[in-house]
């Protein structure tokens, strides 16, 4: 167990390089199942979750190597196809593996997952969609058990544009025969990216980028070597980062067109917003001001980063409202930042912010990825000391982010935590 030790006061200066997408990068690895043979992903971040999903895949048979910033996948030619339970439960992103097993194989076996803390996401949509293009699919002591000779292709709706389920259904009608249609689709960055690498593989796309997908099932698929996306919520973490410390910070490899809502709500609080061909600098010269967020499917505000503007609303002039409209759990990082000393309050999907001065340095606990790095960046504008706890999830979602920080003038520190008295 480790803990990150973050001293109030500093102020964020001078560069740092966005690696590649994790919610991107997982699904990429998942994907390489559908073609036997050798992928290659460059650009990949050093994570905690590239770790567990390379031994997913290596239980199901692939060879997987990692390199400086590179995963390289051997698919070989009989898969197996049960994702067990000790991996799946601690990364939610492992049952992206579902769709190319039952593509690839005629069946899959998988355990329900885990993950982030952050809400109800069930799988509905994954298995109402696979169930439209033909597999069976039953729950099971705790694993889900799809099985299909060969998908057909379907017309799917979606009730609510899921990136999880939009990523599956994708991989899953790439080797279906006949023509799939999926609509009110995820349009995320991220499903881009699996699209542009999933025609590179030999597959048949169209509507990429918009709200409709329709795909044409093809016989088989080939191994690509692929560049992952820079990773947008990464960038504006980064970007919050600087504007909450009324710092100076340029985001190289940032990409301003995937955060366009999220940038122009830092404008609003007074940041500087400044895009050039490599990235962009974010700076903050006085108090941000408040700003209302609401929380949507892309383009909208990324409920990612929703941890991130509760943090700079805190210490911000004035009083905002932050409405989180996808994960309704999203609150629990609120009973953190209150023992920081925000003056925040709840009402369903609702968030009254008041903003202060400054904060109060106190230990605290990271529930999730995103919530832990906020968690630390309000511990940046705290007096005093703040301790965030269980800073593994924060591991999965960001390389070197205590490195970073200090590169960047702040002064934290890893350090391991006894264990605790049993009561």
């Amino acid at each position: 167990m480790e803990r990150f030790v973050v001293a109030g006061g500093a102020r964020l200066a001078g560069e740092v390089t966005v690696t590649g997408a994790k919610n991107s990068v997982l699904k990429l690895m998942a994907a390489s199942l559908l073609a036997e043979g050798r992928t290659q992903l460059t650009a990949v971040p050093d994570i905690l979750d590239v770790s567990i999903m390379s031994e997913v895949l290596r239980r199901l048979g692939c060879t997987v190597t990692r390199g400086e910033r590179s995963v390289t996948i051997d698919v070989p030619a009989e898969l197996k196809h049960e994702a067990d339970y000790d991996l799946v439960r601690r990364m939610r992103a492992s049952i992206a593996v579902l769709g190319p097993l039952v593509a690839r194989c005629g069946e899959a076996k998988v355990a329900l997952p885990g993950g982030d803390a952050i809400g109800s996401r069930g799988l509905d949509f994954h298995i109402a969609g696979l169930v439209k293009l033909g597999a069976h699919i039953e729950s099971e002591h705790g694993y889900l058990i799809a099985t299909a000779p060969r998908l057909t292709g379907a017309q799917v709706w979606l009730d609510f544009p899921s990136v999880g389920a939009t990523e599956n259904l994708l991989m899953a009608s790439v080797l279906a025969k006949g023509t799939t249609t999926i609509d009110n689709a995820a349009r995320e960055p991220d499903i881009v990216d699996l699209c542009d690498f999933l025609v590179a593989m030999g597959a048949s796309i169209e509507g990429i980028g918009t709200s409709t997908l329709v795909v044409e099932g093809v016989e088989r698929l080939t191994p690509v070597e692929h560049e992952t996306l820079p990773d947008r919520i990464v960038a504006g973490t980064w970007a919050y980062a600087a504007a909450l410390t009324r710092g100076d910070v340029y985001i190289r490899g940032g990409r301003p067109e995937h955060l366009e809502i999220a940038l122009d709500k830092l404008a609003m609080a007074g940041a500087q917003v400044r895009a050039d061909l490599d990235g962009f600098r974010v700076t903050m010269d006085g108090r941000p001001k408040s700003v209302d967020v609401v929380t949507l499917p892309y383009p909208g505000f990324p409920t990612d980063l929703q941890p991130m503007v509760l943090a700079l609303n805190a210490v911000a002039e004035g009083t905002a409202m932050v409405t989180e409209n996808v994960f309704e759990a999203r609150w629990m990082f609120v009973n953190e930042l209150t023992r920081l000393g925000a003056d925040v309050r709840t009402d369903g999907h609702h968030a009254v912010v008041r903003g202060r001065e400054r904060l109060s340095g106190a230990p605290v606990r990271a529930h999730d990825i995103r919530a832990g790095a906020a968690l630390v960046l309000a511990g940046l504008v705290a007096e005093g000391v703040t301790e965030v706890a269980d800073v593994h999830h924060i591991d999965r979602g960001y390389e070197g982010f205590v490195e970073s920080l200090v590169a960047l003038g702040a002064d934290v520190r890893r350090e391991d935590v006894e264990d605790e008295l049993p009561f």
